[in-house]
Formats: C-alpha cells, sequence, structure tokens
C-alpha cells in the first residue's frame, strides 16, 4: 500500500503539473495576438524628417537599411519591425522582404510594408505599404520554383482573424488584390519547391485561438494560389511555428502544443486529391518552452520555434532540425538558442543542443532563427546581450554559428553587429515583433531582421558571406585578401586574391540579373598573390552600361562574390 500511496501522489503531482503547464498555454494563447488599438492617421513620408539610412559592410557581411524613401534615406519617425524575406530562385538578383510597417511612433496602427531589390540586396525600393490604410500584421513571404512571390498577410475583419495572400509576378513590384486565405494570428507560410504531385502548394498554419474558422488552424492552395481550402484542425493545436517541405514533398509543422514544443508530419498533403491528414506528432525536447512578454520584449516573444529539412544529396539528406530561443527548463536562463536533429523522418529527436557559447544563465541569446543551404549547410542567428554593458544589460547584437555537420559541430558564435538597444523606436507597441527570417543558399545566408541602430526600429538586409568568418578555414583562397580596386571604377578595375595552394581558379562577371557577362579567368594558378585586370568589356568586346556587377571566384574549394560599380 505505501507503494501505490507513493505512485498516485506522483501521478497526482505530475497531473498537476500538466495542468498548470496547460493553464500557462491558454493564458499564453490569450494575451499574445494583434489588436489595432489605433485608428489609422494619414502620414506624408515624404515630409518626414530624413537621416542617412545605415548600412555597413565588414568583409563579405553587407548589411543595408531597406524600410527608406525613394531617396535612400532613413525616413526619422516611422518604426518598421517583424521583417520576412523571399529570393527569386529563377533569378536571385530579385529578393523582396515584407514587414509591419508603422507610418509613425506616436500610432501603433499598422500595414503591409515591403520592399523590392534587382539587384542583389545593394539597392531597394519602398513604395508604400500593399493596400494602403488598411490594418495588415504579421507578414510572410514566399515564392515558388516560378519566381512567383507570396506575401500572407493578417488582418482583422467584423472581429475575426483573416488572412490574405497577395501575388507578385515582377519580383514584387507591383502585387494583385490578394486572395482569402483563411487564416488566423501568428501565421506561418511556406510553399512545396519540389517538382512532385504538391509542386506550388502553398500552405500555411496559425494559431488556433484567434482565428475566422476555430478551432481550424491550417490551410492548403493546390492552385497556385488562386484559392485556398477549408480550415482543418492540426494534431496537438501548435502555434508560434513555422513549416518546412521536404524533398519528397512531406510536410513538417512546429509549435508549442499542448505540454511541449511539438513537431506534426503529413506525407499526405501534398497531394490534391487527398485530404490532408497528419501522420504523427512528436514531442521535441529543446530544454525548455517558448515564451515572451519578457524584459528583452515586453509585449513579444522571445522568438518562434523554426523546422527545416536537409534536401541536399549529402550525408544529411531527410534529416529534420528544430530550433528555438526557449526559457529553459534544467535552469534559470530565460533565453537560450536550442537546436535538435531527427534522422528518422521526425518520428524521434536526438538531445537537445545548445548553440550559443556563454556560460551564463542571465543573459538573452532572443529570436534565435535557423535555415538550411541546398547543400546541407545549417545557418542560425539570434539577438544576443552576453557583452551588453552593466547600465544597458538588454543592448543586443547580432550573432552568427554554423554547422557542416548536420548539426554534431558548430562553429564558434560570431558577432556581426554592433550593439544596440532594442527598447527604443517603440510604435506604441512595446516590442521589436516577434521574429526575423532567414534564406540560405550554398554561399551563405540572406537575412532579414529589425534593430535600432539608426536611432529607431528599422528593417534589414544583411548578406552573411560564410568565407568572411572562417567558415572556410582550410579552403585555398584568403576571402579576406579579395577586392578590387579602383571601385567605382569607370575604365577598368584590378581583381586582386591571394591563394593559400595551388589550384584551378576561375573568375566570371555577372550584372544584376544574374546574367554571366564576362569569363576573365580559368586556369591554374599558384600560391600567392594574383591581379587580373578586367576593362568594363563583355566576351563580345562591347562595354557595358553603367550599374552593379558582380564578381565571382572560385578557387578549390572556396566561392567569394563581390560587387563593383562601373561608371563611365
Amino acid at each position: 500500500m505505501k507503494y501505490v500511496s507513493v505512485f498516485l501522489l506522483v501521478i497526482v503531482l505530475f497531473s498537476g503539473n500538466l495542468s498548470t503547464f496547460s493553464q500557462n498555454i491558454k493564458q499564453k494563447m490569450k494575451l499574445h495576438h494583434e489588436i489595432p488599438d489605433d485608428e489609422y492617421v494619414y502620414v506624408d513620408r515624404n515630409k518626414m524628417p530624413k537621416s542617412p539610412a545605415y548600412s555597413f559592410q565588414k568583409s563579405s557581411i553587407f548589411t543595408t537599411q531597406v524600410n527608406i524613401d525613394a531617396g535612400g534615406n532613413n525616413i526619422v519617425g516611422d518604426a518598421a519591425n517583424e521583417p520576412s524575406i523571399a529570393i527569386d530562385p529563377t533569378n536571385p538578383m530579385k529578393i523582396v522582404i515584407g514587414w509591419r510597417q508603422f507610418d509613425t511612433v506616436d500610432n501603433n496602427f499598422r500595414q503591409a510594408g515591403y520592399a523590392f531589390s534587382n539587384d542583389g540586396g545593394n539597392t531597394w525600393t519602398f513604395p508604400g505599404p500593399i493596400d494602403p490604410e488598411v490594418f495588415r500584421s504579421d507578414p510572410v513571404l514566399d515564392f515558388d520554383a516560378d519566381g512567383n512571390f507570396f506575401y500572407n498577410s493578417l488582418t482583422i475583419e467584423a472581429g475575426d482573424y483573416v488572412c490574405d495572400v497577395y501575388k507578385s509576378d515582377d519580383g514584387g513590384v507591383t502585387w494583385d488584390n490578394g486572395t482569402d486565405a483563411q487564416g488566423g494570428d501568428k501565421q506561418w507560410m511556406r510553399i512545396d519547391k519540389t517538382d512532385g504531385i504538391g509542386a506550388g502548394n502553398n500552405y500555411s498554419f496559425w494559431s488556433s485561438y484567434w482565428s475566422v474558422c476555430y478551432p481550424g488552424a491550417f490551410t492548403r492552395s493546390t492552385d497556385g494560389g488562386t484559392s485556398f481550402e477549408n480550415c482543418v484542425t492540426v494534431s496537438d493545436d501548435p502555434r508560434w511555428g513555422t513549416l518546412a517541405v521536404g524533398s519528397d514533398g512531406e510536410l513538417y509543422i512546429v509549435g508549442e502544443g499542448q505540454y511541449t514544443i511539438t513537431l506534426v508530419k503529413s506525407t499526405n498533403a501534398k497531394d490534391p486529391a487527398e485530404n490532408v491528414t497528419w501522420d504523427f506528432t512528436t514531442s521535441v525536447n529543446l530544454d525548455g518552452e517558448l515564451n515572451g512578454w519578457a524584459p528583452i520584449n515586453p509585449q513579444g516573444l522571445i522568438g518562434q520555434a523554426w523546422v527545416d529539412t536537409d534536401v541536399s544529396d549529402g550525408p544529411g539528406e531527410g534529416n529534420v532540425y528544430v530550433l528555438a530561443s526557449v526559457a529553459r527548463n534544467s535552469n534559470s536562463d530565460p533565453a537560450d538558442v536550442m537546436f535538435a536533429k531527427s534522422t528518422d523522418g521526425g518520428i524521434t529527436f536526438e538531445n537537445p543542443i545548445k548553440i550559443n557559447t556563454d556560460s551564463s544563465t542571465t543573459n538573452y541569446q532572443w529570436f534565435g532563427t535557423m535555415s538550411v543551404a541546398p547543400n546541407g549547410r545549417i545557418d542560425v542567428v539570434w539577438l544576443d546581450t552576453r557583452d551588453a554593458p552593466t547600465s544597458s544589460p538588454h543592448n543586443s547584437a547580432l550573432y552568427y554559428s554554423y554547422s557542416t555537420d548536420q548539426g554534431v559541430t558548430w562553429s564558434q558564435n560570431e558577432q556581426l553587429s554592433d550593439y544596440f538597444d532594442p527598447h527604443i523606436g517603440y510604435p506604441q507597441q512595446n516590442k521589436m515583433g516577434d521574429y526575423f527570417d532567414m534564406k540560405s543558399d550554398e554561399d551563405g545566408a540572406h537575412l532579414a531582421w529589425a534593430n535600432t541602430l539608426n536611432g529607431g526600429q528599422d528593417v534589414y538586409y544583411t548578406y552573411i558571406t560564410l568565407s568572411s568568418i572562417g567558415i572556410n578555414e582550410n579552403a585555398t583562397i584568403d576571402s579576406f585578401s579579395v577586392t578590387n580596386y579602383p571601385n567605382p571604377f569607370s575604365n577598368k578595375t584590378t581583381i586582386s586574391f591571394f591563394l593559400k595552394n595551388n589550384t584551378n581558379v576561375s573568375i566570371d562577371v555577372f550584372n544584376i540579373l544574374g546574367k554571366k557577362v564576362k569569363s576573365l579567368l580559368n586556369n591554374e594558378l599558384e600560391t600567392g598573390r594574383h591581379k587580373i585586370l578586367w576593362n568594363g568589356k563583355n566576351d563580345l568586346g562591347n562595354h557595358l552600361a553603367n550599374g552593379f556587377y558582380f564578381y565571382k571566384i572560385k578557387a578549390g574549394n572556396a566561392t567569394v562574390t563581390k560587387k563593383m560599380l562601373l561608371k563611365h
């Protein structure tokens, strides 16, 4: 009887803990939703004060502000946060970033802000919001395999939380009138880019508690975004997470479920002829839970949950990865970036790994964001307070780490920005949003993020070139030495680089549309410094027009790409 009593006591305590956790989840669900407190007030952006837009380039890390005026200037007194990014696979020079646009920090009415770039992120155009004067929030962008951009935007109609998906077939310059996509608060969207039966399928899920179709939390379009199906429920009702599509078109959803961070999988969502069903749910141990309303971001999350898959043909093909900034369970740390891996299609996950390497349990590593490159490399960024001054303990800087062995080992944590105060520039809403967004290619990572480096909340584009931060330590080319001078140039420029070993080197020049215009070199070169002259002509010997060009150097196992400006 003694053992039975102890067993019953354990059950009671365990049930109590689950009940408390479930209660906390419900409280958080009720707390975190978009509220259009303020009415729209017209603000003439052209008449607002201006200041230089913030940008910097260190080695091959390039950062520039995207919410700017027609002259490329920062608009003083507005705000922008919660950015999402999409890159055209048919022309990587075309990039679109969307964000929550606040025309003035004196009003928290927000709209669907966006900017587009046609030159690989070097310059940006912000034409104004999609659907002006309409309350919109939680932007999520993606593209299909044909290069069409899609913008999922939350709004409120007759008291219901609904989403519209806008489509652009010209790189974000113009958008259609939007399509009703069911939806709800804290939605996320992903498009199937495989060549299988699900190619072009558009999936989204959201927090069911705040939705036009409660308890539904998922919808699908199988006709290229022309229409979206009725809502369906998702197993374990996850929220505040993301989606991923595997190489066979299998769909993964991750978020905070009823009792833990949960992964949900469907293998038939790709089939337009079948109703979506869920294969299974898996509890993902990140030694923590998603959290928010903390001092670092008083009215927002410390980060959402991320899921991505390895679609390469390498040793990690098919792996499923989950990452989030979480409030730890095993200690009192308010926010660590934690990672877990599955090698069996999401059925089970290995023990979690902490990505940030500081030993303190008081610092915040928040807004952890992950993406997986086509070659299987895993990229992770986050905001970090580890070296903030004592007088301003919440000051944060952007940090980065990567793994090339399927998450077994990680590069040293690398600081990529100056420290900034995340508590300034609030647009009558005490948060810097809830998320960043990142897309990786084989050479680096494209990041859309928010900071206050310019004295207010603004949205930035950063491209992280891997070789610039020691990732190619064993590469044959010293990436830090790659440069061209003069730059800008009128008649000729010299491309200079240093080789660590004898190797074959190719140098090609591309225009802003990604088309190769000149092959400068393809030869075996010896160790040492090399200089290659380019006279601004194409392979036919014709002078090229003024504008930005890119030169790509491939040497052994390393690739370095840099910009240059031709001005006759």
